[in-house]
């Protein structure tokens, strides 16, 4: 007996002209989608900074009056004033900026020199130094906040800028080199053996010709060294004493008080506090997405 294979139901194709417009409503619903997310997302972002600008110009009445609102009718700059004329807030500014730059230069200094000798050469331990600088970024900073704190006043460095600078450099050090090295090996090793053969050495190869062009790498380490030098608390808090060491992070918290909080000026020192790393990020945007980029990719 014949088996017989039963007939396939005809399937109608449907009309490219009825396709178009069905692809065209479910693109604009994912575009709608995803522009929905990222206003959600900004919103999310900005509106603490936002919020915070606001409650920079308001009284303290004024923040906590309901219903809340983000623009009032009289702005006030006292909390502006009341940090700009008192010397104890000036000087915590004054201090950041000191601990932060100079550790971004030290660190910058070190960096460079580091990654370029393991860019470019082998030595003996290289590997096992390599491993070190890896490891030292997995140690959690608030384990050798104690042992820290001993070393700096067995060498007489507590509640000075050296014990301060030396001690972010630990943190700084470590990420610098790595990303320093990773740039580097992406520059090729004609470059700095050709100046070798016009009869000049590693040091002149690397200052003339490899720093110049390396510039994106070394402003993102930069900038990355900077913030984590300007941001920093709990050293700043443990390894000084005196108001005149104290840093913006600390002078913040110094602003909370036992019975009242002045939060206008907490908002106002936190504005301003932001503005350097903003200006940095702002004028060096540039260099600093194409070194992380680079920097992390090697060839």
């Amino acid at each position: 007996m014949a088996l017989t294979t039963p007939a396939r139901p005809r399937v109608t194709p449907v009309p490219a002209r009825q396709r178009a417009p069905r692809t065209v409503a479910r693109r604009r619903i994912a575009s709608a989608g995803v522009l929905i997310g990222l206003l959600l997302g900004a919103v999310f972002a900005a509106g603490p900074v936002l919020w915070m600008l606001s409650s920079s110009f308001k009284s303290n009445t004024q923040i906590f009056e309901l219903p809340p609102r983000l623009v009032t009718d009289t702005f006030s700059f006292d909390a502006y004033a009341a940090i700009f004329t008192n010397p104890e807030t000036v000087r915590f500014f004054i201090n950041s900026y000191v601990v932060a730059g100079a550790v971004t230069i030290l660190t910058l200094l070190v960096a460079i020199q580091a990654a370029y000798a393991f860019s470019r050469f082998e030595f003996r331990g290289k590997r096992i130094v390599n491993v070190i600088i890896v490891s030292v970024q997995a140690v959690p900073p608030i384990t050798l906040l104690i042992p820290y704190f001993g070393l700096m006043v067995g060498l007489g460095l507590y509640n000075t800028y050296p014990g301060l600078i030396f001690t972010y450099m630990v943190f700084t050090l470590p990420y610098a080199i790595i990303m320093m090295t990773g740039y580097f090996n992406t520059l090729p090793k004609e470059l700095d053996e050709a100046v070798r053969v016009d009869g000049a050495g590693s040091f002149t190869a690397l200052w003339r010709v490899l720093v110049p062009i390396s510039i994106p790498g070394i402003v993102s380490v930069g900038i990355y060294t900077f913030m984590i030098a300007w941001n920093e608390f709990l050293f700043a808090l443990t390894l000084t004493r005196t108001i005149d060491m104290r840093t913006v992070p600390i002078g913040i918290q110094l602003l909370m008080g036992q019975h009242s909080y002045e939060w206008n000026q907490i908002m106002a020192m936190s504005i301003l506090g932001s503005i350097p790393v903003l200006v940095l990020f702002l004028f060096f945007q540039r260099f600093f997405i194409s070194g992380l980029t680079a920097g992390s990719v090697k060839s």
